[in-house]
């Protein structure tokens, strides 16, 4: 089978499809609205003062890239996270709650992102702010830091020396330069102006010294320093679950799952699901025919052909018997044997219906229930079964006349199967079933005989060889391909002529000849007449023996 075969064969599989898909979003949604909401808020972080300089290097953007990813790993680490979780009061610990933070770099940044996720979007606030507030006092320039707060001590009284210094220089300064003004000599000149230029470079240098240090003491220009950006916003709407995409997701995949499982059904299925499907056997058979469901679960619903002139299964069973008339052309099939490979593939009532056909075409027509095993045609056309074909064929005295009963329809008997015997393959494969056959032939036009199915016991084979012809049914998505080609393989070992198969219980839509009929009965009732005439001329030429 080709890959378009099975794509086009998962269509009878729409049914799984579309429940996988329905269960799959049904049980998300269910799921997902059972979920608790969870919010997410961040807070965002400024590492180092880069920006704040007049002059920036690429070595200064490298630099606090790297601090603010080291400072994102160290978000991570127990003493931020238990110092959050003591600051707060929080019933968990701090390995419950770094499942719940996620602190990143954003790239080409100085800035630190810290994520917290939560069921109460006021507690997730106050994680992330209580998170980057632990992170800054483990840094190295938090005014909290213990050694940074001894050095503050020393730098405190050196900024206070300096102050001294620079004011006394000052100072003296101020009176050099009044004595400069009344100076007389050009060496007492110029031992002023040099003191005063010693003096001014030297309180440049403590105010350099002093602007350092004091800048250390603020924080200064130093890249560990953390700065709060952007405090963590109250979240308003959670972030999980998302119903709608789950529901979406579900649905996707369990369409995918359902599709998957349809192709590997059909696959793996080798059951005839069409006509066509009788050519890719391992020995094709002719098509002889395609049977809709018949409505109905009583015998009598059965005889379509008899209740319902004009219904597209009627018209299918008279196609079947015209296709039965060209495949004999040469040599007519007066004698027809219905069988099938498996039991409950309609072959009784194809064979009932299509003997019906046989004798609306005024044919004279005989159908035998040769099924010695498991007999149903006299309760399809509702007839005593208490003789038949068994006392014909058992008995010296059983008249052939007696057995053969009335159907109520016109050019239609039957003969039942009667008692059962113990041996039914050797009642049918005996001389007398040979003679009944003939003396059949001598009194009607067609014969059609229902046999069991071929691969259950051995009485079709026997059958086979008595008769003109076979017609193999076969049921849609029932009858097994292997079973076909294993039954068909029985009935060429011993000569059996196959006429064709007919395929029974097909899907798709009915033909348009039941709305054709319906548009007018009696118009097609008064052609009918004419049609029949030339149809008998057609079913005598092909089926009756001169």
């Amino acid at each position: 089978m080709e890959i378009g075969q099975y794509f086009k064969g998962i269509k009878r599989w729409w049914w799984l499809i579309f429940l996988c898909t329905t269960l799959a979003a049904a049980a998300s949604y269910l799921a997902s609205v059972q979920q608790p909401r969870i919010y997410k808020t961040t807070t965002t972080l400024l590492v180092g003062q880069v920006t704040q300089k007049t002059e920036i290097s690429g070595g200064d953007f490298a630099l606090a890239e790297q601090l603010a990813e080291s400072y994102a790993q160290m978000t991570s680490r127990q003493p931020v996270l238990q110092g959050t979780v003591e600051s707060l009061g929080l019933e968990l610990s701090w390995q419950d709650l770094k499942s719940r933070v996620y602190a990143y770099s954003i790239p080409r940044t100085q800035l630190l992102a810290i994520d917290v996720q939560d069921i109460s979007p006021q507690r997730a606030v106050a994680i992330a702010d209580k998170v980057a507030y632990q992170l800054i006092l483990q840094s190295p320039t938090s005014p909290k830091n213990q050694r940074r707060q001894e050095r503050g001590e020393f730098i405190r009284d050196q900024l206070d020396e300096l102050e001294r210094r620079i004011q006394t220089a000052q100072d003296r300064i101020t009176e050099q330069k009044a004595e400069l003004e009344t100076a007389l000599s050009a060496r007492q000149i110029a031992n002023l102006q040099a003191e005063i230029t010693s003096l001014e470079n030297s309180i440049n240098d403590w105010q350099t010294n002093y602007n350092d240090l004091l800048s250390f003491l603020d924080g200064g220009d130093t890249p560990n320093q953390l700065t709060v950006i952007e405090p963590a916003q109250l979240p308003t709407t959670p972030i999980s679950p998302n119903i709608s995409m789950n529901v979406m997701v579900a649905a996707a995949v369990g369409f995918s799952l359902a599709v998957g499982a349809a192709l590997l059904l059909e696959y793996i299925d080798n059951t005839v699901k069409t006509a066509d499907d009788f050519g890719t056997l391992s020995t094709p058979l002719a098509n002889l025919g395609v049977i809709r469901h018949i409505e109905g679960l009583d015998y009598k619903d059965k005889l379509v052909s008899m209740q319902d002139l004009f219904s597209p299964v009627t018209e299918a069973y008279r196609q079947i018997r015209t296709n039965l008339q060209y495949t004999a052309v040469d040599q007519p099939a007066k004698t027809v044997m219905v069988t099938s490979a498996s039991a409950g593939e309609g072959k009784t009532t194809t064979a009932a219906n299509l003997a019906i056909v046989m004798a609306q075409a005024e044919l004279k027509t005989i159908i035998v229930d040769a099924d010695l095993r498991k007999p149903t045609l006299h309760h399809i056309f509702q007839i005593s079964n208490l003789t038949g074909l068994t006392d014909l064929l058992s008995s010296n005295h059983a008249e052939f006349g007696d057995q053969v009963k009335e159907t109520g329809i016109e050019n239609l008997r039957v003969i039942t199967s009667g008692a059962l015997p113990p041996n039914p393959s050797e009642i049918l494969g005996s001389q007398r079933m040979m003679k009944l056959l003939q003396n059949l032939k001598e009194n009607a036009d067609v014969i059609i005989l229902d046999v069991p199915p071929v691969l259950a016991v051995t009485d079709p084979i026997v059958m086979s060889t008595k008769v003109d012809g076979v017609v193999f049914i076969t049921k849609a998505n029932r009858t097994r391909r292997d079973s076909i080609n294993q039954a068909k393989q029985r009935l060429d070992q011993v000569g059996a002529k196959i006429l064709g198969a007919v395929l029974n219980e097909a899907s798709g839509k009915a033909s348009h000849y039941h709305q054709y009929y319906s548009r007018s009965q009696q118009q097609q009732a008064s052609h009918l007449s004419g049609a029949a005439a030339l149809r008998r001329w057609w079913q005598r030429l092909l089926f009756v023996s001169k």
